[in-house]
């Protein structure tokens, strides 16, 4: 019967390797995206061949082909270029910030996100310093939200200190990668709560607040505002190509 093999179809269909939804978590609305990394590959963009910024999730696909998935991807200057550690390709374009400084990114302990072969983690800047993986891609933001289970120490249940937030988080072996973004303002214990405990996450990662963009067309989302430097995304099979 004809509905008896769609059913049979559906069930049998894989998961797409970039899924995007909405999730709600403590009375905040998220917009989430769960990706792959053993069957996509996730990267990181930040200058065109010539050597100017992106800045804009239209001139990534401009050079290199639709996305099916891009946020910023980390803190940057006012020249667009990044405030850490920053990897594309293999190629190191800063170095590691260790020490603590000023405003969130250096809010001890912060992190550094590490796209390896088919597999994709959050890993705290000085675990990272003392075994430096092999990083195909990888992008220092901070603070840290989610540290091997535990939330950043100097996070306060109920703080009035509430933006709009976006981040990542792994698991501890790499296989699941998740992106968030929040709808409403949240402060960062609630942000890095939705990553333990509503997304069973080990370790995750803050990439950034009123900045924060997401472009999404299986949502039919793709947000514009202020340049950005660091942008992380998975180009869609046209473009994986490019």
């Amino acid at each position: 019967m004809i509905w008896l093999a769609l059913a049979f179809s559906m069930m049998a269909a894989p998961a797409a390797a970039v899924e995007c939804g909405p999730k709600e978590w403590r009375g905040t609305d998220f917009t989430i995206c769960e990706v792959d990394p053993a069957r996509e590959q996730i990267r990181l963009f930040l200058n065109d061949d010539e050597g100017r910024a992106y800045g804009s999730f239209r001139e990534v696909e401009e050079v290199n082909g639709p996305l099916a998935f891009a946020m910023n991807g980390g803190m940057y200057h006012e020249d667009l270029s990044p405030v850490g550690h920053y990897v594309e390709d293999g190629e190191e374009i800063m170095r590691v910030i260790p020490n603590a400084g000023p405003g969130n990114f250096g809010m001890l302990p912060n992190g550094v996100f590490c796209v390896e072969e088919e597999r994709a983690r959050v890993i705290e800047t000085g675990a990272y310093e003392s075994d430096m993986p092999d990083c195909r891609f990888a992008s220092q933001s901070g603070p840290m939200l989610v540290i091997d289970g535990a939330l950043h120490p100097r996070f306060i249940k109920g703080s009035d200190s509430r933006h709009i937030r976006n981040g990542v988080g792994a698991s501890a072996e790499g296989d699941r990668v998740v992106f968030a973004i929040s709808e409403e303002v949240v402060n960062f214990h609630d942000f890095a709560t939705l990553f333990r405990d509503g997304l069973g996450l080990s370790d995750a990662l803050y990439f950034d607040g009123k900045v924060s963009r997401l472009h999404a067309p299986e949502i039919g989302r793709s947000d514009a505002g202020w340049a950005m430097g660091p942008i992380v995304g998975v180009l869609d099979d046209e473009g994986a190509g490019s």
